[in-house]
């Protein structure tokens, strides 16, 4: 992922896009690797923001922690500076970009614990974050409930997607005057199409 943002800012202007609103976007496991590159990087891989839906952040807690994906990750038995290294609510630092995380009340898997821990350690080392976390949505459809709740007028708050894409643009500090971000439509886009591709499986 440090290697992607890498090439996307570097060919930016020939992907016309903005090269400092390059963010990274994560769900579940790949929330663990968004915010893997949220808490390490170097001076040319450092993304400009992160989303990060109910995402698997400690690997330390064993309280919360998500153990198959650790075991995915780092085998049966890794080493413990390792552990500790890619537990990422313990690397955040002043460096670390804004953040916006989504989670789910309900969720058995990936507690929202780990979107808390990762809040909590954002909010000590002073980085802008937002955290929105749902009393019901299962797991596997937390996006498509968003929309359903929206479409149906349950809830009087935006849609994930519509929360997101607000905070993208205060983050920027820019108004909806100005010229959309491709970047950050981009991502708001994804999260749509995976939304998409969630409806068509778990709701009638």
């Amino acid at each position: 992922m440090q290697r992607a943002i890498q090439i996307a800012r570097s060919r930016a202007a020939e992907y016309g896009i903005a090269g400092d609103r390059i963010g990274v976007c994560g769900f579940s496991a790949g929330g663990h690797l968004a915010s893997t590159a949220a808490t390490h990087f170097d001076a040319s891989s450092r993304p400009d923001f992160a989303i990060l839906t109910y995402p698997v952040i400690t690997f330390t807690d064993e309280a919360n922690v998500h153990k198959g994906s650790r075991a995915a990750l780092l085998g049966e038995n890794p080493d413990p500076a390792l552990v500790q290294s890619l537990s990422n609510e313990l690397q955040v630092s002043p460096r670390t970009p804004p953040t916006f995380l989504v989670h789910s009340n309900e969720d058995r898997g990936v507690p929202p614990e780990n979107s808390v821990l990762f809040y909590l350690a954002l909010r000590r080392a002073g980085v802008p974050a937002e955290m929105h976390i749902y009393e019901r949505a299962p797991t596997d459809s937390v996006l498509a409930h968003l929309t359903r709740c929206s479409r149906r007028g349950r809830h009087a708050w935006p849609t994930g997607f519509e929360r997101a894409d607000c905070w993208m643009r205060m983050a920027a500090e820019i108004d909806s005057s100005e010229r959309p971000l491709a970047d950050a439509r981009g991502s708001v886009e994804s999260i749509r199409n995976r939304a998409a591709t969630v409806r068509e499986r778990f709701l009638p």
